[in-house]
């Protein structure tokens, strides 16, 4: 698939006073003046993040009602139920109130609850609600998740359950009747960072309860693990307290992991230390598998679980659902590439809309997106639900997916969502028209360019100055993620040394060399790119560094994100 690549510019003036103060490589420097950290100060505080960086709690909105609420509860003996979303952050965040609450209250006076995705739904969910009032709950904390639910909030007031809302989703105009609504995105809201997770909402409160009840910091900042995985999953920006946060836990999961997620990284085959894309890719598809293909609530169990052996066993079974998760993704994506070969309209379109009745609603997002690495457009995955067709949507970067699926309103039942995805409902006989609606929409709005991935790169280098002081500096930049991701680099006119061979038929093993300069490195599912470099004419090639262990030795190596012939051989 042919990529566009977006080299990215900086303030030359802010790099040449950025390398004056810190005294290193002027890349590197271009690199902090585009990501913000233009002055010495800012430098230290993105370098060295420090607890003290993070907001006082009490600065969000309705805080002190929260905490208030929830005193008064603990005074007067009430039934406390924690309530959360059934994905990584919904799960974590329920996992880290629930240990806290235990901390400072009877542990029999409190509940948890997780909705199961097939049967509820998304978001607080009636069932739960009537579970509470079943059980003499009259105070609920919803995690995740409330936001938007004003109908079941006031329901839940008419059987005298109280409500704190902790959500960080967009509110509509109409907000829920909840005793304290804890949103960073609140209109009225000052909270100095808007970008929380919902798990992150949830650790403010607990840090506001803690100082309430002088709880101290070491017995609370035990939860950080769980709150990192949250910040890894949701893909929230990785800057200012998401940064503190994410930080912190991630030390937190490589020196003193809670028994689940040790658990979890001794199944996900982990040795050396995790990163956040480790988290991301190993330690959440796990979390996530629980919710898509069974019931969340062992995610939960796993993660307040203080026995190793007993977190084990739940460990074991979300990696069980995980593995059936992996087979059903695979089969439906290649059943659904079928469908897109078979079919010209689905072929030459500027969208995707597949269905098929038989396919497991819980990955069909999952799926979208991988049909998205073959067929670069905006996507939409279907299966049928009981009497309807229910499914997921996936964008492409820059594309507003949800304005696109609302012009299609006329023939959906429900949808909702962003930006980027969605979800929707519709009756089975509107699928064609949906479809034909939807690939009208998209045609008529999206900018022709949209439709060709594009790869930003940080910074054009030479080889010869990849070195390992270099690469140590870039790791500080950890962790990574969106607003602060691993640098990207180009380096031009390098000539293949006659040694690149592909290696398990997809991947590419290259020996490169640029004037004096020779750097090994694998490009991944890659193998197509391999008749560039047999061709021994000068290419360019887009890259991360990272590090190469064999036989006990470490060197740097290149992971090749794409490459083509240098613009003077076209």
């Amino acid at each position: 698939m042919t990529k566009r690549w977006n080299i990215l510019a900086a303030d030359e003036d802010k790099v040449q006073l950025l390398h004056e103060a810190l005294k290193i490589n002027k890349v590197l420097c271009k690199i902090l003046v585009q990501r913000g950290i233009d002055d010495y100060v800012k430098c230290k505080n993105f370098f060295r993040p420090r607890p003290s960086m993070l907001h006082d709690p009490y600065l969000m909105k309705d805080m002190g009602k929260a905490v208030e609420r929830i005193k008064a509860a603990i005074d007067k003996k009430e039934k406390i139920l924690v309530f959360g979303d059934y994905d990584v952050d919904g799960t974590t965040a329920v996992a880290v109130m629930y240990q806290f609450l235990c901390r400072i209250y009877n542990e029999t006076a409190l509940d948890f609850y997780i909705p199961h995705r097939y049967r509820e739904g998304y978001g607080v969910s009636k069932a739960g609600i009537d579970h509470a009032a079943a059980t003499k709950c009259s105070l609920i904390i919803s995690l995740d998740c409330g936001i938007k639910s004003a109908d079941l909030i006031a329901y839940a007031a008419t059987l005298g359950i109280d409500f704190i809302v902790c959500d960080h989703h967009l509110p509509d105009k109409e907000l829920p009747p909840a005793v304290a609504i804890l949103n960073p995105k609140q209109a009225d809201c000052s909270y100095p960072f808007k970008e929380l997770c919902g798990c992150g909402v949830g650790f403010k409160l607990v840090t506001a309860l803690a100082q309430q009840y002088g709880i101290p910091q070491e017995d609370y900042y035990c939860y950080l693990d769980l709150v990192a995985t949250s910040i890894a999953a949701d893909i929230v920006p990785i800057v200012d307290e998401n940064r503190v946060l994410a930080y912190y836990g991630l030390e937190q999961i490589n020196s003193e992991p809670s028994p689940g997620i040790k658990a979890l990284i001794h199944l996900g085959g982990i040795r050396n230390k995790l990163s956040i894309s480790n988290v991301v890719f190993v330690i959440a598809p796990r979390v996530n598998a629980a919710g898509r293909m069974d019931d969340a609530r062992k995610a939960v169990l796993m993660f307040i679980e203080k026995n190793y052996d007993k977190a084990l066993e739940l460990a074991e079974q979300l990696h069980s659902d995980n593995s059936d998760r992996k087979e059903a993704d695979s089969t439906i994506t290649e059943e659904a590439l079928q469908e897109i070969r078979s079919n010209p309209f689905l072929q030459t379109g500027k969208s995707t809309v597949v269905y098929k009745e038989h396919w497991h609603k819980g990955v069909v997002g999952i799926v979208a997106s991988r049909l998205i690495e073959t067929y670069y457009r905006p996507t939409v995955v279907l299966t049928k639900s009981g009497q309807v067709a229910a499914g997921s949507a996936r964008s492409v970067a820059g594309f507003n997916l949800y304005e696109a699926i609302h012009a299609c309103r006329e023939y959906l039942v429900g949808y909702g969502g962003h930006f980027a995805a969605a979800g929707l409902t519709l009756l089975p006989e509107n699928i064609a028209a949906f479809r034909a609606k939807f690939e009208e929409v998209v045609s008529n709005t999206i900018d022709p360019k949209l439709l060709i991935p594009e790869i930003i790169i940080d910074s054009e280098i030479l080889l010869s100055d990849i070195k390992q002081p270099f690469y140590d500096i870039i790791q500080q930049m950890e962790p990574f993620g969106p607003e602060n991701m691993r640098p990207v680099f180009i380096a031009k006119n390098v000539c293949d040394t006659g040694y690149s061979r592909i290696v398990k038929e997809q991947h590419l093993r290259f020996v490169l060399k640029q004037n004096d300069t020779t750097f090994t490195g694998i490009g991944f599912n890659l193998a197509e790119k391999y008749p560039l470099l047999e061709s021994k004419k000068p290419i360019d090639i887009v890259f991360t560094i990272d590090e190469n262990e064999w036989n006990g030795q470490t060197t740097l190596q290149l992971k090749m994100i794409d490459c083509k012939l240098s613009e003077n051989n076209h």
